[in-house]
């Protein structure tokens, strides 16, 4: 059904999770609920913190010590509490979460959008940058769980709005740590799901394709228009234009501001993730994202059926030569 404008004329209809997520209704009441929102001060996390608070939600937005000043944070919204936080840091992250306790007394929906990023081929990253990268995405997801999920437990419900990457799903050339860093926390929030079902605690990555920016950064302290990536300059093997290495540098300088998906669009579903009762294991956000995990999955189901001939039971030893004689003789058929 098509929305209309005040003057009459048709507009898009907003977007909406599907019905079998049980989402909330469009222009009816929602419970109000507590946000802790880490990475709040990307583009993503910013977007997400102003949907939350449009709908009536209170929230803890929490910016990155080195990227943000305490003065930042302050004055956001009457329902904002503002806090900086080193993810890598546990204690950091248990301060955060006992400072939004004491502010609002519970806390309903933990969300981390932050990130970092090194742009380099595998060879050229370093021990530091390759750390870098686990403490922020893996380690930083980890002890937000920590923190929190004995607090879930105990009140018996709760839910977790992870950011990933369809670089969690993928190998990017010129992304391999960051890539890596991104299994590793689909691999943990897979686990984790399965953990706690019986808590009644649920978790969600969300997988956002190419993301724009809908709104200016600050002017005192601009992000790039790679965000949270720091491009390392190429080592003379992989410093040839065509270099698959260059790859992700390629990508994010070409983009800059063409990237066609929105965040004030992804930061609304992602809210009504946080309040619907029945959320999916993944949310890929844009077509991007969708296309090219669907093309991974054709990838990795079409070598699965190349392969297939191989995966034979195991046979006793004195079976094993004619075992052998009837795997080559299937393959000389079938060539």
């Amino acid at each position: 059904m098509e929305n209309r404008s005040e003057s009459g004329e048709a507009s898009r209809p907003r977007l909406q999770l599907p019905a079998s997520c049980d989402p909330p209704v469009l222009n009816g009441p929602t419970k109000q609920l507590v946000w802790i929102i880490f990475g709040g001060t990307g583009h993503m996390g910013r977007s997400l913190v102003k949907s939350a608070l449009s709908h009536g939600d209170l929230v803890c937005s929490v910016g990155r010590v080195f990227e943000s000043r305490p003065e930042d944070m302050q004055g956001i919204h009457d329902n904002c509490l503002g806090l900086l936080c080193d993810v890598r840091s546990r204690e950091s992250v248990n301060r955060v979460f006992r400072q939004a306790m004491d502010r609002f007394g519970r806390v309903d929906v933990v969300a981390n959008c932050s990130g970092y990023g090194v742009i380099g081929a595998c060879e050229d990253q370093d021990e530091h940058d390759v750390r870098n990268q686990f403490e922020t995405n893996f380690m930083g997801t980890l002890h937000i769980i920590h923190a929190t999920l004995p607090y879930f437990r105990r009140q018996q419900a709760g839910r977790y709005l992870i950011f990933s990457s369809t670089s969690g799903a993928l190998g990017v050339p010129g992304l391999g740590p960051y890539c890596a860093s991104k299994y590793a926390v689909e691999g943990l929030i897979e686990a984790l799901l399965y953990e706690t079902d019986a808590f009644h605690v649920k978790a969600t990555l969300i997988e956002p394709g190419l993301v724009r920016r809908d709104e200016p950064d600050s002017d005192t302290n601009p992000l790039p228009t790679w965000g949270h990536f720091f491009i390392k300059p190429p080592s003379e093997p992989y410093s040839n234009s065509t270099s698959p290495a260059l790859h992700a540098k390629r990508m994010v300088q070409w983009l800059g501001d063409r990237q066609p998906t929105s965040a004030v669009k992804c930061a609304e579903l992602v809210w009504q993730l946080g309040h619907c009762s029945y959320p999916p294991l993944r949310l890929l956000l844009g077509s991007y994202a969708i296309e090219s995990i669907r093309d991974r999955m054709r990838s990795i189901t079409e070598e699965l059926e190349d392969w297939k001939h191989l995966n034979f039971a195991t046979v006793p030893d004195s079976d094993q030569g004619n075992d052998e004689m009837d795997v080559t003789a299937d393959s000389s058929a079938a060539g």
